[in-house]
C-alpha cells in the first residue's frame, strides 16, 4: 500500500518531465539559458557599434570625383572574424549592424559576395537568354564603388574555477567577449573609425549542476 502511494505521488512528476512546452516569446528579452554567446549578446554588440558609427563625425560623408550630389558614404560590410572558442555565426552580427545603419538613412551600401553571385546570375540571364527587352537588360560595369569597408574581430577569454571547499562546492565560470569593429577608406587604407564593445558573463553551478 505504501509503495503504491509513493508511485501515485511520483506519477505527476514523471508525466511533467516527459512533457514538451513550446511557445512564442519576446525576441528582445534577455536570454540567459547558458553562459555561451547568445541573442542578447548579438543584439547588444550590434546596437553598440551602430550607435557609435552613426555618431562618428568622421563617418558623416565622403566626397570625391564621380560621387555625384549624394555625398553619403557608400559602405561594403566585410567579415567579422571569430577568434572565440565557440562556433558563432558572426554573419548575424554584421547583418544586424547593416540593417540598423540602413534604417537610419545615413549610409548607402553595396551588396556582399552572396548578393554579387545573385546579381551576376541575373545580369547573365538578362543579357544572354533572349527573353528580356534589350532596352531594359542590365549590363556589367555599372555598379557603385564602395568608399569604406567595415570589418572586425570577435574574441573571448574563458576562465573556469573548479569546485572546492573554498567555493563551497560551486563551479564558477567567467566568460569575457571583446568585439572590435573598424571602418577603412578603401582607396587610401586610412582607418576612419574604430570601436570596441565588451561583455562579461558569469555562471555559478552547484554540486548537483552540470
Amino acid at each position: 500500500m505504501k509503495k503504491a502511494l509513493q508511485l501515485l505521488l511520483a506519477l505527476p512528476l514523471v508525466l511533467a518531465a516527459g512533457c514538451t512546452s513550446i511557445g512564442y516569446d519576446d525576441p528582445n528579452m534577455v536570454e540567459t539559458l547558458t553562459i555561451d554567446f547568445g541573442s542578447t549578446d548579438l543584439q547588444t554588440m550590434a546596437a553598440d557599434m551602430s550607435d557609435s558609427l552613426l555618431a562618428a563625425p568622421s563617418m558623416g560623408y565622403l566626397d570625391h570625383s564621380g560621387k555625384g550630389e549624394d555625398k553619403r558614404i557608400i559602405m561594403y560590410v566585410g567579415q567579422i572574424e571569430n577568434h572565440t572558442t565557440e562556433h558563432i555565426e558572426t554573419q548575424g552580427i554584421s547583418d544586424s549592424i547593416r540593417v540598423r545603419l540602413m534604417k537610419s538613412g545615413k549610409y548607402r551600401f553595396v551588396v556582399a559576395d552572396a548578393g554579387q553571385a545573385e546579381i551576376g546570375d541575373q545580369v547573365s540571364f538578362q543579357q544572354g537568354s533572349g527573353r528580356v527587352d534589350g532596352a531594359m537588360a542590365k549590363a556589367f560595369g555599372k555598379q557603385l564603388g564602395a568608399d569604406v569597408v567595415i570589418f572586425g574581430t570577435l574574441r573571448s577569454i574563458d576562465k573556469i574555477k573548479g569546485r572546492s571547499l573554498e567555493s563551497l562546492g560551486y563551479k564558477k565560470q567567467d566568460l569575457f567577449y571583446q568585439f572590435v569593429l573598424e571602418a577603412a577608406n578603401i582607396e587610401t587604407g586610412e582607418l576612419l573609425w574604430s570601436e570596441e564593445s565588451t561583455i562579461r558573463k558569469r555562471s555559478s553551478t552547484g554540486i548537483f549542476g552540470g
